[in-house]
């Protein structure tokens, strides 16, 4: 039986239109003091489930989003952009701002090294460009500060601040009043257990987040 589509209402922050510094709006979205699960185990094989929340809210022209994560197994050794950050402790938003089937991965590790595609599926996909990704603004956890605790776990966190013009294959406008769907997920595919969790459901025999028919849906309000 197929799972229901989640639904997700994003708020509008008051900010800067020109864009507020990306510290600012890590302090507003821990302000919203609304912390959404990635916890949905899809795969029996891998069934290591780390904690890993989001927030997300948006003004007219951004997206902003902060993962929070708690995990049992680390690394980050990406550092150029559209190097193959899934290997590493990595945080996905993958986003389709139209129903045109068009979709748009954006993969981070914890340093915030980006990976960026777009296309109608796993193959044939564009990778996004520096002048491109660099549009991003990201404020990660500093590496030294990332250490295991005595309870085994390594925590980071990471804020993206994501402008509409990163959407270059389409022409979005103004967010309220929108909806796009999209899925947020948490992997690490060379680490010593990987793991695949999703916040919407993917019904797959094998791990694979390149499934649009599964994505949840983000309302802009």
């Amino acid at each position: 039986m197929s799972r229901a589509v989640k639904t997700l209402e994003i708020p509008r922050l008051d900010l800067d239109p020109a864009g507020a510094p990306i510290d600012e709006i890590s302090a507003y979205l821990d302000r919203l003091n609304i912390r959404i699960p990635i916890d949905e185990i899809n795969w029996e094989e891998f069934d290591y489930k780390p904690d890993v929340r989001f927030a997300m809210a948006h003004t007219q022209h951004e997206i902003l989003l902060k993962y929070y994560v708690n995990e049992s197994y680390f690394k980050a050794e990406k550092t150029e952009s559209n190097q193959m950050v899934y290997e590493d402790s990595c945080v996905e938003f993958f986003v389709s701002p139209a129903d045109d089937g068009i979709y748009y991965n954006l993969e981070f590790n914890a340093l915030g090294t980006c990976l960026m595609g777009v296309g109608t599926g796993r193959a044939g996909r564009q990778r996004g460009n520096w002048p491109v990704i660099s549009e991003i603004r990201r404020k990660a956890t500093p590496t030294e500060l990332i250490r295991q605790s005595e309870t085994g776990l390594f925590s980071w966190e990471l804020t993206l601040a994501i402008p509409l013009k990163v959407f270059f294959r389409h022409s979005t406008g103004r967010l309220t009043g929108k909806t796009f769907r999209a899925n947020l997920f948490k992997c690490g595919d060379k680490l010593e257990v990987p793991h695949y969790v999703s916040w919407n459901p993917v019904e797959t025999p094998f791990p694979d987040f390149h499934r649009p028919e599964f994505f949840g849906n983000l309302k802009f309000v």
